[in-house]
């Protein structure tokens, strides 16, 4: 009979070929992170290694990147102020902050 029309973009981007499953690995590192930290550490050394191949997949990657050292900025900042309790507050705002930016990122890369 005729050629099958190829599949839609949509489809295409699920496929074994999508220029974002680095992100999407990265997002689980990080949501695994919580529970095993040290995942986190390798989620960032990952979106270091994998920039550059897609214009997309940087932006996601350069986001992740930047969660990563903001999120240890801020946890520096915890540690330092759990001498006055203030630390205590600034781990729950980063432990929410933290968790929106990896899901929000992560339905975005779907």
């Amino acid at each position: 009979m005729t050629d099958m029309p190829p599949p839609p973009a949509a489809e295409a981007a699920t496929g074994p070929g999508d220029p974002l499953l680095p992100a999407k690995l990265i997002y689980g590192l990080y949501a695994i992170g919580y529970a095993v930290a040290i995942t986190t550490l390798v989620g960032v050394v990952y979106a270091y290694i994998a920039r550059g191949r897609h214009p997309v997949l940087d932006t996601h990657l350069t986001f992740q990147i930047r969660t990563f050292w903001i999120s240890l900025l801020i946890a520096v900042l915890a540690v330092v102020t759990m001498v006055v309790g203030l630390g205590f507050l600034i781990w729950a705002f980063l432990a929410v902050w933290g968790v929106i930016r990896v899901l929000s990122g992560f339905l975005l890369a779907n």
